[in-house]
């Protein structure tokens, strides 16, 4: 298969196709080999638009919902980032890229090893175990969050490590209801702001805790 005229294609029709023009975003998207990112059974399904199984319950997100968060995001190589559920490490290498600096959180043991001999020639970017929702304040505060699949809610211990003038960037709701949102730190209080509708993998440990009632 040749996976290099694949990438072209899928930026010039998954990606280009849905209002994607940040050319720092795009040039990642050309750059990054998204098949060296998922299992050897599955390097042919790589460049599919739709997401990619990396292990039972964990995906790799489909190009053009990631494309545009990623946009949303509005990432500068002054930036540093913690991203939220790296897996295998895909989004770190394209964060890598537009940004100065990256902590990949992940919660599976076994992905955060695979991600770490991924992105082992990525300099600028340090993997990192542990709680999702907890994320990691020894890196903080970061000047963005990137949440890489959706929750049911954002929990204050991520909100809380948002530098000054820091965004979170996430998907919020499950299906086809949930909405991508960023949430801005701002004079130690948190705004939000609703961008476009996008159904993509959950996240575990994302969510609400139910009340109990007599």
């Amino acid at each position: 298969m040749d996976f290099e005229a694949a990438r072209v294609k899928m930026v010039d029709n998954q990606i280009r196709t849905t209002d994607v023009t940040s050319h720092s975003v795009l040039s990642a998207f050309l750059t990054v080999p998204r098949e060296a990112f998922v299992p050897e059974k599955a390097k042919v399904l790589a460049y599919i638009d739709n997401d990619v199984e990396i292990c039972p319950g964990r995906f790799l997100m489909e190009a053009s919902p990631l494309a545009k968060l990623l946009q949303l995001a509005a990432i500068t190589k002054e930036d540093t980032v913690l991203e939220v559920g790296c897996g295998t490490g895909y989004t770190s290498a394209l964060l890598s890229l537009t940004a100065g600096s990256v902590v990949a959180l992940e919660s599976d043991a076994a992905l955060a090893e695979q991600a770490k001999a991924n992105l082992s020639g990525y300099a600028n970017v340090s993997v990192v175990a542990g709680d999702l929702a907890k994320g990691h304040t020894a890196g903080a505060p970061y000047d963005l969050i990137f949440v890489n699949g959706s929750v049911e809610e954002v929990p204050a211990s991520l909100l809380g490590q948002l530098a000054e003038g820091g965004r979170l960037v996430t998907v919020e709701g499950y299906g086809n209801a949930a909405r991508a949102k960023v949430f801005v730190s701002e004079r130690g209080a948190v705004s939000e702001n609703v961008f476009f509708n996008a159904s993509v993998k959950p996240l575990p440990g994302f969510a609400k805790l139910r009340e109990f009632v007599f």
